[in-house]
């Protein structure tokens, strides 16, 4: 019989090792982090990327995608990669955070050009995705619901107007919202299915836009003054 404080979960244990040990290596970690802009990638761009020979990046791909952190779409003569998912990029983010300055003041070392605004997986991090996280809070759209967020009344109406589809946003096949702690600014920022959907509307207004290749997001003059109308935010 298994005492109390034992740990019976026979095989997570061994199942965690695994995942840390191919997220730990340098090399797969650089190929994972590079697509935390929820762009699929060729095995060619990830070797180049990682600085490794196109069959050793072939052998750390099959590994990832043995364990389920990627996933393959193949169109015409090419496969392109891409995280499994958001779980995958939120776990990332964290370890982003662990990996921080262990001093009591945190000493940003991220460029500030992602400081301020980048994708994690498909929603907004930096300084803007944690200032419309919080303005969300403070103009009473969002109220805690355990450990994630619920669309209030008012929210719905807002968001709505916005030119969110709140019905579409709740019926997705993921958690509505929630609080990704952010990996810079060590505040979370706006996740799940509403989370998705605001970097969609930004981008889609122009108030956003997308760094060619990369993760950055950059805040448009006329984002800034929208936002600044929209939410009051000083950006």
């Amino acid at each position: 019989m298994v005492a109390d404080d034992e740990w019976d979960n026979e095989g997570f244990d061994v199942h965690v090792a695994s995942m840390a040990s191919a997220i730990g290596e340098p090399r797969r970690a650089r190929m994972l982090c590079c697509l935390m802009d929820n762009r699929a990638k060729t095995a060619t761009e990830l070797a180049a990327i990682a600085g490794i020979s196109a069959s050793t990046a072939s052998s750390h791909l099959r590994s990832l995608l043995e364990l389920k952190l990627l996933a393959v779409q193949s169109q015409g003569r090419h496969r392109y990669f891409r995280l499994a998912g958001p779980a995958v990029a939120k776990a990332l983010e964290s370890l982003g955070v662990l990996a921080g300055d262990p001093q009591p003041v945190h000493i940003a070392r991220t460029p500030r050009r992602l400081r301020f605004g980048r994708t994690c997986y498909d929603h907004i991090a930096g300084t803007v995705g944690v200032a419309i996280h919080d303005a969300f809070f403070t103009r009473c759209w969002l109220s805690p619901d355990g450990s994630e967020y619920a669309v209030t009344a008012r929210g719905q109406q807002e968001l709505g107007q916005w030119g969110i589809d709140i019905a579409a946003v709740q019926s997705a096949r993921r958690r509505v919202a929630y609080g990704c702690l952010d990996w810079s600014e060590r505040r979370p920022h706006l996740a799940g299915a509403l989370g998705a959907a605001v970097l969609e509307l930004l981008v889609r207004r122009k108030w956003l836009t997308q760094e060619v290749g990369g993760r950055g997001l950059i805040l448009t003059s006329s984002g800034q003054r929208q936002l600044r109308h929209a939410l009051e935010l000083a950006l």
